[in-house]
């Protein structure tokens, strides 16, 4: 099974690279691009064409349901938590994974909920840019094998891994992070039971309580992805990234040993009870990977910051100066 998902990954690869020789303005406005592509802040050839705009369709009419009357999902599966205010909500990644994205408004903030399978990163960002709020797709495009959105009024395209707009009117810019976290549904159904959490507005749509990347997190590379790994860590170990003004990365195995580090005021906790999305075909039977939380002590006080676990070849990617710590 791994050799057959080997061999799919140097396909996919083979096709990628075959992608990238079309990978210029041109070829993307005969796709139907109205994105202004004399604004750029990377290199056509960094883009790869894989789907079709909207093949992988965002939530934009996002459906919930009360905590209690949640049925579907096992107590390690994965979820989005967010929290603004008194308003509390929980994405699945069950959901997440085939859709990569949800376009909300939580705690009346507009809000962009992200998750790329390929990196395994998820973050939230506001989406108001300008004073508007944006609503974003999947471009079905990826650069270091990160989504990359466009928002539906200037079709600029925008990094996800950053949040920053790459190609178009928007090139340049950045949307807001906001903290997240990706934990257990028990964990979330127990300190929020007031909460809401999102479902399908089709059931029958797709496969939501199967994983399609089966296996994907125990490859030795990864998909769609050609460039650098990184030395001394496996391509795709979790790795927690603290961002910020000062960003620093620790590798999973050595939180998960050491249970609690603290970096200055940042306290980063590792707590068993997840189950992996990418792991198993179906999710709820995915590897232990844990719960993670990192938060900033304020005054005797936890304050929560910006993180997300993603795969070593992805700080290594975006974040080639930062060291993972690995002991």
């Amino acid at each position: 099974m791994i050799v057959m998902r080997q061999l799919i990954a140097a396909t996919l690869i083979s096709l990628a690279t075959s992608w990238a020789a079309a990978a210029n303005p041109a070829a993307w406005q005969r796709e139907g691009w109205r994105t202004d592509f004399a604004k750029m802040k990377v290199a056509p050839s960094e883009i790869q064409s894989v789907l079709g705009r909207d093949g992988i369709p965002s939530i934009d009419h996002p459906a919930f349901v009360p905590v209690g009357e949640e049925r579907t999902l096992s107590d390690r599966e994965p979820v989005i938590s967010l929290v603004l205010g008194s308003d509390a909500r929980a994405y699945p990644l069950r959901i997440l994974i085939w859709h990569e994205i949800a376009n909300d408004v939580v705690g009346g903030v507009p809000v962009l909920v992200t998750y790329c399978p390929l990196c395994n990163v998820s973050i939230v960002f506001e989406r108001t840019v300008d004073g508007d709020a944006l609503e974003f797709g999947t471009t079905g495009k990826l650069r270091n094998s990160d989504l990359i959105m466009y928002d539906r009024k200037t079709e600029s395209w925008w990094q996800q891994f950053s949040g920053e707009g790459i190609v178009g009117s928007f090139a340049g810019q950045a949307l807001k992070m906001i903290p997240s976290n990706v934990e257990s549904w028990k964990r979330f159904r127990e300190k929020h039971p007031d909460g809401r959490v999102l479902v399908p507005n089709d059931p029958s749509m797709r496969a939501y309580w199967r994983n399609p990347y089966g296996g994907y997190d125990s490859a030795i590379v990864p998909f769609l992805y050609n460039g650098t790994l990184p030395d001394g860590v496996p391509a795709l170990e979790r790795v927690v990234l603290v961002r910020g003004e000062t960003p620093f990365a620790v590798a999973l195995p050595f939180l998960r040993k050491a249970g609690e580090i603290r970096e200055g005021d940042i306290v980063l906790k590792w707590e068993p009870g997840q189950a992996s999305a990418l792991d198993t075909a179906e999710i709820a039977k995915g590897r232990e990977v844990g719960n993670v939380t990192v938060f900033r002590v304020v005054e005797g006080k936890p304050v929560p910051v910006v993180y997300d676990v993603t795969f070593a070849f992805v700080v290594n990617a975006f974040e080639p100066t930062l060291v993972i710590r690995k002991e």
